[in-house]
């Protein structure tokens, strides 16, 4: 028992949080990039995002690495003019390749296209209408996106679930870039020139999300990220 409390202490040390959001104080921390009119709403513990088209949330502080970013979401099907199941889509350590500061101080309209010359990772789960789940490492180029064969999925275990909530675990820690999903490793990158620091965004383009436990940590510089 001993034994226990000090590996559950040493972690602790280890992860300490350094952001939250709880989502009952509005969307005071969030920049929003919107193609349409989109309700959205950071209320009791939830933010929901219905949306009929392309739509971003930047959390508008940047973050150092390592770090580790989970939150819980769920893709809404309940009859609602947008519960389309897809897209629950996630930037994460990104930068402008032209240096401007933050990320969002470029007015973008919320269409897909005008991120493509970001510096980032970016994971869309669920995607072209919960047909694919890919990761990508954006390297800043307007048109060139690249995508490993093994980062392309369209099995069903690998896509979206009407209603289930989901923990979605994000790491950038040094030279490994991972995504979880309930606690199993869906994409892992070993990044030679990796992304260190920058924003973190929500994104979800003609669907409907309900986002809650928002908590991004320090990781241990010694031992990486910890799981």
């Amino acid at each position: 028992m001993a034994a226990g409390l000090l590996l559950t202490a040493c972690a602790a040390v280890r992860e300490p949080t350094l952001l939250t959001d709880d989502f009952r104080h509005g969307l005071d921390r969030w920049h929003i990039e919107a193609e349409r009119p989109a309700p959205v709403q950071a209320t009791e513990g939830v933010l929901d995002i219905d949306s009929p088209a392309g739509i971003t949330l930047w959390f508008k502080q940047r973050l150092d690495g390592p770090v580790r970013i989970d939150f819980d979401a769920v893709a809404v099907s309940e009859g609602g003019p947008n519960d389309q199941v897809s897209d629950l889509n996630v930037f994460w350590m990104a930068t402008s390749a032209d240096g401007l500061s933050p990320v969002y101080a470029r007015r973008r309209s919320g269409a897909f296209a005008e991120y493509n010359d970001l510096l980032t990772y970016y994971v869309g789960l669920g995607g072209n209408r919960n047909t694919t789940s890919r990761f990508r490492r954006y390297i800043g180029d307007p048109v060139n996106r690249p995508l490993r064969a093994e980062h392309d999925l369209s099995a069903t275990t690998a896509l979206l679930r009407p209603n289930a909530r989901q923990a979605i675990t994000l790491i950038a820690a040094g030279g490994r870039i991972e995504y979880q999903r309930d606690g199993k490793t869906l994409f892992a990158l070993e990044d030679a020139d990796p992304y260190v620091s920058g924003w973190f965004a929500l994104r979800t383009t003609y669907s409907h999300l309900r986002v809650s436990n928002l908590r991004i940590r320090a990781l241990d510089k010694r031992a990486g990220a910890n799981r």
